[in-house]
């Protein structure tokens, strides 16, 4: 595959503003998630600015642990049309690894109260090092940004 990134569009009838609170608050990225990978937020503060840092506990059956915990780091927050972080994991120095692939959401304002939502997933940044310990990229299918844009209507809009 030459492409780096996958992306996702879905039509909301809710405002982009109400979109954006939604995605800024760590808490409601279980809910968000298409993969059923993303378990609970370890941190729940809002996310407010780049360079934000935030952990979530994930699980993934082929992970070599089952359950393992990702850092992620703001890299885009223009409320309300975009949010994004770079994902990685801590070492047991305490410094941080990012792999350098990045979630991103852009929301389009269609009109007061409808907004369009793309998500995309991009791995072009991925360095070599990386790419050569044979981790596939997307690790999922294009299904998942999906079904996280579904799940994502569901909650903002009450369902």
């Amino acid at each position: 595959m030459d492409q780096e990134s996958v992306s996702a569009t879905l039509t909301v009838a809710v405002p982009a503003a109400r979109l954006f609170a939604v995605l800024a608050d760590p808490t409601t990225h279980p809910a968000i998630d298409g993969t059923g990978w993303v378990q609970e937020p370890v941190d729940r503060t809002p996310l407010t600015e780049a360079g934000q840092i935030f952990r979530m506990d994930m699980h993934h059956g082929d992970h070599p642990e089952g359950d393992y915990q990702v850092v992620n780091k703001v890299q885009v927050i223009d409320p309300p049309y975009a949010i994004g972080w770079l994902t990685g994991q801590e070492r047991g120095d305490g410094s941080m690894e990012f792999g350098g692939w990045i979630w991103r959401y852009d929301l389009a304002p269609l009109g007061p109260s409808e907004t369009e939502v793309t998500l995309t997933y991009d791995w072009s940044a991925v360095p070599r090092f990386i790419r050569d310990r044979g981790i596939r990229f997307p690790p999922f299918g294009p299904e998942h940004l999906t079904n996280s844009l579904h799940h994502l209507a569901g909650l903002v809009s009450g369902r």
